[in-house]
């Protein structure tokens, strides 16, 4: 489909509290499909719709397993805890510690309009916790421990 703007920080849709989807339409499969695709050219681990500009309860999270789309997400469980380095496509250039829950069950909608629940670790809970914080307009910068630090850009081939 259409790759997207990625806001930064600074901009007010990021500081947004999201609105719930409603239904699946097609404007929601599109911008699922865009979500994922801007999320892969920015070689991103997840994305949330407020990081387009668009302030509805949808994320996507993809650790190496495929994507996985999270429509207005809940934390039903979350265990353990687990500290490292974040980053964020809306803070290029810097990552910083937080700390989160290791282990966390997901209760979500997918594009069936079905309620599944998701259980992920370590890396996958991370990420989903981390775009769901989005659709709060919170950001990892919030919970950083320490300083935010300089991540040197990869080079390219």
């Amino acid at each position: 489909m259409a790759l997207r703007k990625i806001r930064e920080m600074g901009d007010d849709c990021l500081r947004a509290v999201c609105k719930e989807v409603t239904e699946i339409t097609p404007r929601i499969e599109e911008l699922v499909e865009d979500l994922i695709d801007t999320m892969y050219e920015a070689d991103g681990v997840g994305l949330a719709a407020p990081q387009v500009g668009i302030r509805k309860r949808i994320a996507v999270v993809d650790v190496g397993e495929g994507p996985v789309v999270l429509i207005n997400p809940e934390v039903v469980s979350a265990e353990g805890e687990q500290t490292g380095n974040e980053g964020c496509l809306s803070v290029p250039g810097k990552c910083g510690v937080v700390t989160r829950p290791l282990k966390v069950k997901v209760k979500t909608r997918n594009m069936n309009w079905e309620w599944e629940e998701i259980e992920g670790e370590e890396l996958f809970a991370r990420a989903m916790l981390h775009e769901m914080d989005h659709l709060d307009g919170i950001l990892y910068v919030d919970k950083v421990e320490g300083e935010l630090m300089d991540v040197e850009a990869p080079e390219e081939d």
